[in-house]
């Protein structure tokens, strides 16, 4: 992967990355479910489903739940009207606000790259106070694709400066699709091990990984010299 020179794009992952969503996702779901006369899901499988887009927690969902694929619209819909407004138990992980103010403060164009759809993640970052931060934020509905596929990091990237053909840029995030989409693009991946993963952190490739987002601004400057 490239080893990148100061100052350079550092974007980031946005559920189980910055924010712990999933209580909010949970409750959502649970809450269309029941609406809809299905059985409630447990907290952990539903965390389980998230990083692939609302589809494919939809998906996994129907599977659990032996929904008929002729409903799964419907749900869905239901689903989306709860979900774009849903901060009330989503919490920023800790020391987040100030490792992104670390960055911001050293010139660093930061950005977000999120299979959330653009509704809900607006909402949350204006929850939170930051989307000023961002000068860039790509959802899952920005493009025809999605995350593993790099093409909305490498736009994310773009549109923060970097060169599309070869960006120099960081990415952080949580998962198994984060470091899959770090991996295709050819960019430094830093792993938040806090999130949401399912595999161990030694099987993901990283350039780093780290539990407290006070030692994230350290881990950027290594990777700029």
């Amino acid at each position: 992967m490239n080893v990148c020179m100061a100052p350079v794009p550092v974007v980031f992952d946005l559920d189980g990355t910055l924010i712990d969503s999933a209580p909010d996702i949970h409750a959502a779901v649970n809450a269309t479910l029941r609406a809809a006369g299905y059985a409630p899901l447990s907290f952990d499988m539903i965390k389980g489903f998230i990083g692939q887009g609302v589809a494919h927690t939809w998906t996994q969902i129907a599977h659990a739940r032996a929904i008929p694929s002729d409903r799964i619209e419907d749900l869905l819909a239901g689903f989306m009207t709860r979900y774009h407004s849903a901060t009330a138990l989503t919490r920023i992980y800790p020391g987040v606000l100030e490792a992104l103010g670390a960055l911001a403060d050293a010139g660093h164009p930061l950005g977000i790259c999120t299979n959330k759809p653009m509704g809900p993640t607006r909402a949350v970052l204006d929850h939170f106070g930051i989307a000023g931060l961002f000068a860039v934020v790509i959802a899952a509905d920005s493009l025809p694709e999605r995350k593993p596929d790099p093409a909305p990091l490498r736009k994310a990237m773009a549109d923060l400066g970097a060169d599309p053909r070869k960006p120099q840029g960081i990415y952080v995030g949580d998962s198994e699709v984060d470091a899959q989409t770090a991996m295709a693009l050819d960019v430094p991946f830093l792993l938040y091990t806090r999130g949401y993963r399912k595999a161990a952190v030694e099987a993901l490739p990283h350039h780093a990984a780290f539990d407290d987002f006070a030692a994230l601004p350290a881990l950027i400057e290594q990777l700029r010299d």
